[in-house]
């Protein structure tokens, strides 16, 4: 065998460019900029699938945010269950929130005085079967609505829940003005969210 042509052939070999590997989440972007989707890449066969669902790393290279997560969550509701919306005046909460059985309609609302979207709501659904995920920042109200027979959600927040400084503006108030997709049914709502506040009313961010 010619070593040259050995050598030859495995220097064309290291030499070639290597291939980009696919990102392992898609950053989706929102009507409110600060709120983002991300789907993840999710690798699967007739044996079912695998994906991560939080990678620090990943995640600041996608969004271009550095968040230190301090608690996670997990809530099981069932459906027309209406939870929010909620936010935290001190020490507010980013949570990033997704599904793994069930689907929710998931809602976040822009609380900060000194924003053009000051009142604003965005929503998107959020399932075991899209497997995406809700960036929600710290000055943001948040809010979801199952959908599904029962949904078990998860969020991580990068702030610990102090339920004295917690606040709820209420589920259908017409300032914020939030397209529920109820269907005409009434929803299912805790003490804490029948009591919520008007917008113009409520102790928001600056």
């Amino acid at each position: 065998m010619d070593s040259t042509c050995c050598a030859c052939s495995a220097n064309k070999f290291f030499l070639r460019p290597p291939k980009a590997a696919p990102a392992l989440v898609k950053v989706i972007p929102t009507t409110l900029p600060e709120v983002l989707i991300l789907e993840p890449r999710v690798f699967g066969d007739e044996r079912g699938f695998f994906m991560e669902s939080w990678n620090e790393g990943t995640f600041r290279e996608a969004t271009g945010l550095d968040v230190k997560f301090v608690q996670d969550n997990h809530s099981r509701s069932a459906k027309h269950v209406l939870r929010g919306i909620h936010y935290q005046v001190v020490k507010p909460q980013g949570k990033l929130v997704r599904v793994v059985s069930g689907a929710v309609y998931d809602v976040a609302v822009d609380l900060r005085r000194s924003s053009p979207n000051f009142g604003k709501w965005v929503g998107a659904e959020v399932s075991a079967d899209n497997k995406r995920s809700l960036w929600i920042p710290p000055g943001f109200g948040h809010g979801f609505l199952v959908l599904s027979e029962q949904a078990d959600f998860l969020y991580k927040t990068s702030e610990y829940w102090l339920p004295e400084y917690e606040r709820v503006i209420f589920w259908n108030d017409a300032e914020v003005g939030v397209d529920w997709p109820l269907c005409g049914v009434q929803p299912l709502l805790a003490p804490k969210d029948q009591r919520g506040a008007r917008l113009s009313d409520a102790e928001v961010f600056v």
